[in-house]
């Protein structure tokens, strides 16, 4: 019996010191990033100055459920130019729709505090890097809202529906779903069109549906600090965020490392609010009386490790 328990102990040993000779140091360890979305982090405009709300518009800060990012990169200063950095993760993307677009398909997309992508960190060139690029392409988020003039039923007020909101470049849709219901696309989708499913809750749930829409072109709002020396394309949702601390990367790391992505939701769903009562208004007996959404862009970007 002892001898038996000897034999088991040492045949263990050897088979864990054969496992760590067999594998590169740090191949395991891994470049993690999540999300994080902060109603309290500063509202910015798209040069990372504290943003007005403009005259005649209203803004809500949305309840976020989840996000897709397209494009992650690391800058090691404020002079490296977009795409000159370190390149870490970009997303499938696809001509199916006439022209290159994010393939929404095979797209990634994770909710508060969850890992959304991770690099195994012997695939990160050494470096200090004092700045992140994200390009965000996907929001999912429940906001508040006023259903107007309802035939037999007249108003239902503070009500609550989900958005799906796409902001990037380009994407490519078959279907959007943004809570249960769905809505057929099979179309590429410029930056700033979003698909809303209204959340009515019992006697009317039976009517609940999805309706989508399109915010101006160029109105949405993508900070980047870095605008007078590293610019970003028009259209474009590569928002440039900096690292409270440098990131670090050695080659001789002896763990993981995780980045957070802090974003600001701070009053980021803004419309032209017609009627001036600061709430989102939905019109059911003339969609063209509808409050028009002119912005869904994310209000800035702090990155931390």
């Amino acid at each position: 019996m002892k001898f038996n328990l000897i034999f088991a102990l040492l045949l263990s040993s050897f088979f864990a010191c054969k496992k760590g000779e067999n594998m590169p140091p740090g191949a395991e360890n891994q470049l993690m990033f999540s999300f994080r979305f902060d109603k309290n982090q500063p509202r910015l405009n798209n040069i990372g100055q504290p943003a007005t709300i403009p005259q005649g518009h209203a803004t809500q800060t949305p309840g976020f459920h989840a996000m897709s990012v397209h494009y992650i990169e690391l800058a090691p200063h404020a002079l490296t130019q977009l795409g000159n950095g370190v390149i870490l993760y970009k997303g499938a993307e696809t001509d199916a729709g006439g022209s290159l677009a994010v393939d929404f398909d095979k797209a990634l997309v994770a909710g508060e505090n969850e890992v959304f992508t991770k690099i195994n960190l012997k695939d990160v060139p050494p470096g200090t890097y004092e700045w992140v690029r994200v390009s965000v392409t996907y929001q999912n988020y429940d906001m508040k809202f006023n259903l107007k003039n309802v035939p037999l039923i007249g108003n239902l007020d503070d009500q609550t529906g989900t958005i799906a909101s796409f902001v990037g470049f380009n994407t490519y849709l078959t279907q959007v779903i943004p809570k249960s219901k769905t809505l057929a696309v099979n179309a590429a989708k410029k930056q700033g069109f979003w698909a809303f499913e209204t959340g009515f809750s019992a006697p009317y749930d039976a009517y609940n549906s999805v309706f989508s829409g399109e915010a101006p072109a160029g109105a949405t709002t993508v900070v980047n600090p870095l605008f007078q020396t590293s610019p970003v394309p028009p259209g474009s949702c590569v928002v440039t965020g900096k690292f409270t601390e440098p990131l670090v990367i050695t080659g001789n790391e002896t763990g993981s490392v995780e980045v957070v992505l802090s974003f600001s939701v701070n009053n980021s769903f803004e419309w032209e609010d017609t009627n001036g009562n600061g709430q989102w208004d939905v019109y059911a007996d003339d969609p063209s009386r509808n409050e028009r959404v002119v912005d869904m862009g994310l209000r800035g970007l702090v990155p931390s490790w």
